[in-house]
């Protein structure tokens, strides 16, 4: 499974079976690796976290991906595709429920609490991405994870996105559109999803060249807005031009709720006034750089 996946991924998925080089920190296997599929032009066409099902490397190796809802069959085609003659068993986990626990203002040990019920969880792990996303919890349907960390609650799932938004952290279709979005544009290389030292994968000509060229013009900001975006879906066309006061193209709108959002934006342009162009209204735009980026992000 893992020599399968690496040929498709943007990162070194042997880490996760223990035959790449050791992570940082001398802990022992990762449980968790984010990654995303490019196609053959280096766009991304999926963004996947994998967990490693399997407790040591002497095992068979099992690897749960998640995606996105809207392309599980999509993306099952796609494995299936790249398959030839592999021994790789590829189906879908309809029986399991994916839970983000996202760190309120007073977050204890979780991990320390989750020890006490482990049968229950199948996997808890820090979020690969970046630690403001908190940790992931998989579990068997039906499972209450209320009785599994204690002191939390159940949010909606606009509390998740607009955690994400605020954080500045791209998730499924919406927010890397297939085929479209660039994986170094979408903070790839930021969210440890990308290695630069394994063998080749998919869409890696473009993405090296990139990154060793070491010039990224435009990058996928959290932005907050004037006033909240309107509800209705066709409200805000799917990425919606944002300008300069001179009404230069400045960037695209991405994803957004409320009064905030990820905007793909030139870098140039970040700390000048900005607006979203939607029809019947201009609305302020404010860019940030997320304060988990690396202290050298700037540049």
């Amino acid at each position: 499974a893992a020599i399968f996946l690496q040929g498709l991924l943007t990162n070194d998925v042997t880490q996760l079976v223990g035959e790449g080089p050791a992570p940082a920190g001398g802990a022992g296997l990762p449980r968790a690796l984010y990654a995303h599929a490019l196609n053959v032009q280096g766009r991304c066409l999926y963004d996947l976290i994998l967990y490693r099902l399997h407790e040591n490397p002497e095992e068979e190796p099992h690897i749960l991906l998640e995606c996105d809802g809207g392309v599980l069959e999509a993306l099952q085609k796609h494995l299936k595709l790249y398959k030839i003659r592999r021994k790789v068993h590829i189906a879908p986990c309809l029986d399991l429920s994916l839970w983000a626990v996202v760190p309120g203002e007073r977050t204890g040990d979780i991990a320390g609490s989750l020890t006490e019920s482990p049968d229950q969880a199948l996997i808890l792990t820090p979020d690969p991405r970046t630690e403001v996303m908190g940790w992931r919890l998989i579990t068997k349907k039906g499972v209450n994870p209320l009785e599994m960390i204690p002191g939390s609650q159940i949010g909606n799932i606009e509390d998740y996105h607009r955690h994400r938004y605020q954080q500045g952290i791209p998730e499924g279709l919406k927010d890397l559109p297939p085929g479209v979005a660039l994986p170094l544009e979408s903070n790839l290389a930021y969210m440890n999803g990308i290695s630069f030292t394994k063998g080749c994968y998919i869409g890696q000509e473009l993405t090296a060249r990139t990154h060793h060229v070491g010039v990224i013009r435009k990058r996928l900001l959290p932005v907050g807005f004037s006033a909240p975006l309107p509800k209705e879906d066709d409200a805000v066309p799917v990425g919606a031009e944002i300008v300069t006061e001179s009404g230069k193209p400045a960037g695209k709108l991405r994803a957004g709720g409320g009064e905030v959002g990820l905007a793909l934006l030139r870098l140039a342009n970040t700390n000048e006034p900005l607006y979203l162009n939607i029809p019947g209204d201009k609305v302020k735009v404010t860019a940030r750089t997320p304060e988990w980026w690396p202290k050298t992000a700037g540049k």
